[in-house]
């Protein structure tokens, strides 16, 4: 059995490759092919614990058992990072453990993969300017992967800590030569922006109707469990909402938020991001529709992403 730390991981794991094994994981689902995922929500003092587990047929049968600890409170107060983790992949066809990888450099890569995969489809293909409300890892990888889907040249920094968003700029500036700023308001940036990304563990809305323009795609990514919220329920009732999927959106995503607000049901939800890839539904189907991509994260990706590392090293 493999043990690779992060190093291991982000060394065998590029983002156009990613993205590439995150769509089809998702077409996988869409076309009806067997990919089974389930996730727990264990709450602790200060954060708490995601397990997500899931299997997918690929080169062989792969399953993944991942449990991620979720600290908000650690980059300040202990210099630790908000999400820390193991991951376990094992051969589906006879539960033999191949490998134990670190976690969160799997989730960071994976999710961003995943943002871009419904970008490709959900955003205006003239999109150009992204707004990230929240600036830590998850916007760096973010930047990364819509740069392969979208022609990015303008960024905004939006972060409650100052010097994070200083980072970003400096990051965005230096690693991936966009023009790069710190808004003086949020709405000054979203409402020039043809992409938003949340990617904040905020317990309250904090992108509103009003913020942004008509085909706004949305990348609402922080609502990872019920506690979590981001997006306001106004927003999501009045722009259409496609999610990563159904029933997990409905119980922790931010339109688990809209529902509970007597806002929105399940069935006003257009598609989820398996259906558009597979043709089965739509995405955007005019210019000025604001689309919300509810992404609560689902443990295929996660099989996609450990899978490739795997070979890698195997």
């Amino acid at each position: 059995m493999l043990v690779l730390d992060a190093t291991d991981v982000t060394r065998r794991l590029d983002m156009p490759a990613c993205i590439r094994a995150v769509e089809a994981a998702f077409r996988a689902r869409g076309e009806g092919r067997a990919a089974p995922s389930a996730a727990l929500g264990f709450p602790l003092d200060g954060g708490g614990l995601h397990i997500k587990v899931a299997s997918l047929d690929l080169a062989r049968r792969y399953v993944v058992a991942k449990v991620n600890a979720n600290f908000p409170g650690n980059p300040v107060a202990r210099n630790l990072p908000t999400i820390q983790g193991v991951l376990v992949l094992l051969d589906g066809s006879t539960g033999t453990p191949l490998a134990v990888m670190d976690s969160a450099a799997i989730t960071t890569m994976r999710t961003a993969a995943t943002t871009a995969v419904a970008a490709a489809r959900l955003a205006r293909a003239d999109a150009s300017t992204v707004t990230f409300i929240g600036c830590g890892v998850q916007a760096r990888a973010h930047l990364a992967a819509l740069r392969e889907v979208r022609d990015v040249k303008r960024v905004f920094a939006v972060d409650q800590r100052r010097d994070a968003a200083e980072r970003f700029v400096e990051f965005a500036t230096a690693e991936h030569g966009v023009a790069c700023s710190i808004p003086v308001s949020l709405s000054e940036a979203t409402l020039v922006s043809q992409i938003v990304v949340t990617c904040t563990p905020s317990e309250r809305p904090l992108l509103h109707l009003g913020d942004i323009d008509k085909g706004t795609f949305v990348g609402a990514i922080g609502a990872d469990h019920e506690h979590k919220h981001e997006i306001d329920p106004e927003l999501m009732r009045s722009g259409v909402v496609v999610v990563d999927d159904l029933d997990q959106c409905s119980r922790m995503g931010d339109l688990h938020h809209a529902i509970a607000a007597g806002l929105m049901k399940p069935a006003d939800v257009r598609s989820s991001l398996d259906q558009v890839i597979a043709g089965t539904q739509p995405g955007r189907l005019f210019d000025d529709e604001i689309i919300v991509f509810d992404s609560t994260g689902l443990a295929i990706e996660d099989v996609a992403a450990a899978a490739l590392v795997y070979a890698a090293v195997s």
